[in-house]
């Protein structure tokens, strides 16, 4: 047992025979086989714990378009009526201006078939109205024209005699004032003339002629104060006379002043209710045009929301819907509002579409499989009041894979919005601490939006 003796087949013997724990502490095969491969993949996760990982943030979403004419729409019939016929079959394609149904009318307004030939004629009728005012107003100018020159004239004239009698009683006036002088020089020389007959130096018959002419000059000035009277009372008349004169043809023209107005205020009415005929004759007109619904695009008619013939529609009441030829395809995202700052526009996204194979691991997309590439194109101001998520629009990536044909608008798709590269073991330790992903330099539009408020 302690190695002295030199037999060593008793050694042997006896180690076989009694010792037999040693059995027991041999190691198996399997199990050094087991502890090789234990420490390999030790060694290996520890080594990928050192790789890069790059970080992103996964939402969910639809294929949509990126434009909004792009997107299904809904055909909507401008007028409320009756289907009379349709023209057109759920998945059939159709091109802008092609006619989806006919509609008749249901109000009672619009039956007379003839409407718009009734409105042409109450259009012509109000344009010979307004032809006839224009008439008018030209007549009543021409007549106040008119007037206000015989006004002018007669004016004119009366100053004229009214000068001519101012005239006429200076003159009348200046008679009397000479005949005055006369009667007192005839006066003068009688008296004198009676003092020198009863003193005897004139003789009887040369009072007499001198008595004789005082009589006369009495006359004369009681003829030229009367002819002074009556001049003045022709120059008063005169000024009445001119002053009747103005106020008839003031009248006149007043009164054809008036008519010019009620014919102007007639010619404007009659135009406000032509302009609200020619309004009403080109709604009849489009409402006619009305009557055929349309396709405003080419694209295919996806579901017809009414059926049958004879079923009334309303006002601005949808009729079908049209999937829009060859959109241009994106995808919208649901992002959480903790995730939303790490996104600019242009960033990358990986895509995994609905009903498409594909193997993703999202912190390694070049090992991806059935995955495709986009990016970001739009991102929204205002959170989703429903989903309480921001909307990200996402575009075909030009330098990747183009996407499937065979998307439909309206399909899921899982997305990964890709940010920076860290090490695996940050990454376990980001997500085990429920921490959001981080940056190295801050995003783009976050750049703009803090240039914008310095400035």
């Amino acid at each position: 047992m302690l190695g002295i003796s030199s037999n060593k087949e008793i050694d042997e013997n006896i180690a076989k025979k009694f010792l037999s724990t040693s059995d027991v502490l041999l190691m198996p095969k399997a199990a050094k086989v087991l502890a090789y491969w234990l420490a390999g993949i030790g060694t290996i996760f520890f080594i990928v714990l050192f790789l890069p990982w790059q970080q992103n943030i996964m939402a969910d979403g639809n294929v949509t378009a990126l434009t909004p004419q792009d997107r299904p729409q809904t055909v909507e019939s401008a007028i409320a009526g009756r289907i009379r016929s349709w023209h057109v079959r759920e998945g059939q394609f159709v091109k802008a201006g092609d006619t989806i149904l006919i509609l008749e009318e249901v109000k009672e307004k619009f039956f007379d078939p003839e409407l718009l030939l009734r409105l042409q004629e109450q259009i012509k009728s109000k344009e010979d109205a307004i032809i006839g005012y224009r008439g008018k107003i030209e007549s009543y100018q021409a007549q106040i024209s008119a007037l206000q020159q015989a006004l002018d004239l007669n004016l004119a004239q009366q100053n004229n005699k009214i000068k001519q009698t101012r005239l006429k009683v200076s003159i009348d006036s200046a008679d009397l004032e000479a005949e005055k002088v006369n009667l007192l020089i005839s006066k003068r020389q009688y008296e004198a003339g009676e003092v020198l007959e009863k003193q005897g130096l004139i003789a009887l018959i040369t009072l007499e002629s001198r008595r004789s002419k005082l009589q006369e000059s009495n006359a004369k000035i009681v003829s030229a104060e009367n002819k002074y009277l009556q001049s003045q009372q022709e120059f008063v008349n005169m000024q009445i006379e001119l002053n009747a004169k103005r106020a008839e043809y003031l009248e006149k023209i007043s009164k054809a002043r008036s008519d010019l107005n009620d014919a102007i205020s007639g010619l404007a009415n009659a135009q406000a209710d032509l302009a609200k005929l020619k309004n009403e004759y080109a709604n009849m007109k489009i409402r006619n045009e009305q009557y055929v619904c349309r396709a405003p695009q080419d694209g295919m008619v996806v579901k017809a929301l009414k059926a049958g013939i004879g079923e009334t529609i309303k006002e601005q009441e949808a009729v079908v819907t049209i999937m829009p030829a060859n959109p241009e395809v994106a995808v919208e995202l649901y992002i959480k509002p903790m995730d939303v700052p790490l996104l600019s526009v242009g960033r990358k996204v990986r895509l995994e579409f609905d009903g498409w194979p594909a193997i993703q691991f999202s912190g390694w997309p070049s090992v991806a499989v059935g995955t495709f590439g986009g990016e970001i194109a739009v991102i929204d101001a205002v959170v989703d009041s429903k989903a309480g998520k921001y909307r990200i629009l996402v575009k075909p990536d030009p330098q990747d894979d183009p996407w499937p044909k065979q998307l439909r608008q309206g399909s899921g798709v899982l997305g990964w919005a890709m940010l920076d590269d860290v090490p695996v073991w940050y990454e376990i330790w980001r997500q085990l601490n429920g921490f959001p992903p981080s940056l190295k330099e801050a995003p783009e539009d976050a750049e703009w939006n803090s240039d914008k408020k310095k400035k």
